[in-house]
């Protein structure tokens, strides 16, 4: 089976980001040259949080095989590192569904991982999606660790219920809102879509289906795919 639209078209730098305020803070804060260790990416669901954070952990292990890319401020999405952070197969890049590993003893375990070193990457990223499902005392054991992680570990926690979260908690990490998708923005990630699969479609209907996506890239791309198959 292939894949959907909006997981074949994914943004895989920061400048295909389709939120223009997410890309503008990622862009500055990767361009310091000092990135954060922990992240909080909060926002509706399809707004593009495991995106960038997939981008982020593509850019803290980039290996970029032409010293003419900018390394550090985009991945160059071509060596090993990035490919295989791509196709989900990278061993140092973690991603965890909080709604089934909420319990205490899988955060322990997490916590006594962290301490290795990577296997093949220079980091090891831990996504961590529906933050909030963690229970009181995963939240406290994962805290630990976020107070003081190992140089070589990033956390990226990314939740559509930031207030269920900690105060704590999300005073040791950098938060970002992903905020629901504008018209333009939208049509930005649909025109993505429609350039590559060339499918035909002028800009009112662009508007339409951005319309009907209701602020979601997801959405946007599930609507945009239903009508061309």
């Amino acid at each position: 089976m292939s894949d959907t639209f909006y997981l074949k078209y994914r943004p895989q730098t920061i400048d295909e980001l389709d939120s223009d305020s997410v890309r503008e803070t990622l862009g500055k804060i990767v361009s310091s040259g000092k990135v954060p260790h922990a992240f909080l990416f909060y926002g509706p669901k399809g707004t593009g949080k495991t995106s960038a954070a997939r981008i982020l952990a593509k850019i803290v292990n980039c290996d970029p095989p032409s010293p003419r890319l900018r390394k550090g401020i985009e991945p160059c999405n071509k060596c090993y590192q990035c490919t295989s952070i791509i196709k989900g197969s990278n061993l140092d890049v973690v991603e965890l569904d909080a709604a089934s590993h909420r319990g205490v003893d899988e955060v322990r375990v997490l916590r006594d991982a962290v301490k290795l070193a990577p296997a093949k990457a220079k980091n090891k990223v831990y996504i961590i999606d529906e933050a909030h499902m963690l229970t009181p005392e995963a939240s406290n054991a994962l805290l630990k660790t976020l107070e003081e992680p190992p140089e070589h570990v990033f956390f990226i926690l990314a939740t559509t219920n930031p207030e269920k979260l900690s105060e704590t908690i999300r005073s040791r990490t950098f938060n970002i809102a992903f905020k629901k998708a504008n018209t333009e923005e939208v049509v930005r990630s649909i025109q993505r879509v429609v350039r590559r699969e060339k499918i035909k479609a002028d800009k009112e209907t662009l508007a339409i289906i951005a319309k009907f996506a209701d602020g979601s890239f997801r959405d946007g791309a599930k609507v945009l795919e239903q009508l061309v198959v």
